[in-house]
């Protein structure tokens, strides 16, 4: 039988590094086009490539974006208009998965944060992440939805507007000084590879309505980042704290329980950062 996989975001950073993967899987990958927001073109769309899965990546993912509502224009009521188009799909798929946040978790420290945390988001874009899974959940009768909740992770490709790739860049640039925010955040940082081998595992194994934590359980703090990609790179940089890069409402520790999603699909590949980083520093 014929896996026919559509991503959306399929452009972006994980979606490239998805669909690359998906072959490997058994999965014909497919990257939606059309803009989440025209919902005709959208449902047009989606009945002409018949899916038997489906992977919903598109988001606004920058946390300090300026623009509030386009976190819930895009974040939810996209989600939504995606999940309207795939009920008028002759054949239902056989698995869609919905990627939030571990975002929504808020700020939970000295714990690594199962399934059954209560959320407590602290900015639009965790917000509008939880309210697009209360949302989605709607259609939970209509449609095999499973939720996924990353925590951060990164690799090659992934924008400098976040942390990791920022770090890396400026090492592949010989600069000799970097700016950052809070030095003394903890977060996990896996490897993108892992993230697209549980999203494609979790499509076979993951059980319907389900919220799966993508996560590894280790975490770093951005002094631990910087000593690494050091070590990696052969050089030393100089650090500034610049006080406008520090985030209000800034989560402290975030780290996963991964034990819900190693029982549904077993256990993944987990990348050293190290490694991670050696990736990225020496890819083209």
């Amino acid at each position: 039988m014929i896996k026919r996989l559509l991503i959306t975001g399929g452009a972006g950073f994980t979606g490239k590094h998805l669909s690359a993967a998906a072959s490997e899987f058994g999965f014909d990958a497919i990257s939606l086009q059309s803009n989440l927001l025209d919902r005709e073109a959208l449902s047009d769309e989606i009945l002409n490539a018949k899916p038997t899965h489906v992977v919903h990546l598109a988001a606004l993912s920058a946390v300090s974006h300026p623009d509030q509502e386009a976190f819930y224009k895009i974040n939810l009521f996209g989600c939504l208009n995606l999940l309207d188009a795939l009920t008028k799909l002759p054949i239902t798929p056989k698995k869609i998965l919905l990627a939030s946040s571990a975002n929504v978790y808020g700020n939970i420290s000295n714990q690594k944060i199962s399934e059954s945390t209560n959320p407590k988001p602290v900015n639009h874009y965790a917000m509008s992440k939880l309210a697009m899974e209360y949302m989605s959940a709607t259609y939970t009768a209509l449609l095999p939805l499973i939720f996924s909740r990353p925590f951060n992770y990164t690799g090659v490709g992934h924008d400098t507007r976040f942390v990791i790739p920022k770090i890396v860049e400026h090492f592949r640039r010989n600069e000799q000084v970097i700016e950052l925010g809070n030095l003394d955040v903890y977060r996990e940082y896996n490897d993108v590879r892992m993230v697209c081998e549980a999203y494609l595992k979790l499509l076979e194994d993951g059980d319907i309505g389900e919220a799966y934590n993508i996560c590894s359980g280790r975490t770093y703090s951005l002094r631990e980042v910087i000593e690494l990609t050091e070590q990696v790179a052969g050089k030393k940089i100089e650090v500034k704290v610049n006080p406008g890069l520090i985030r209000l409402n800034e989560v402290h520790t975030l780290a996963g329980n991964p034990d819900k999603l190693n029982m549904a699909i077993g256990n993944l590949r987990i990348y050293e950062l190290k490694e991670t980083l050696s990736w990225m520093l020496n890819s083209n």
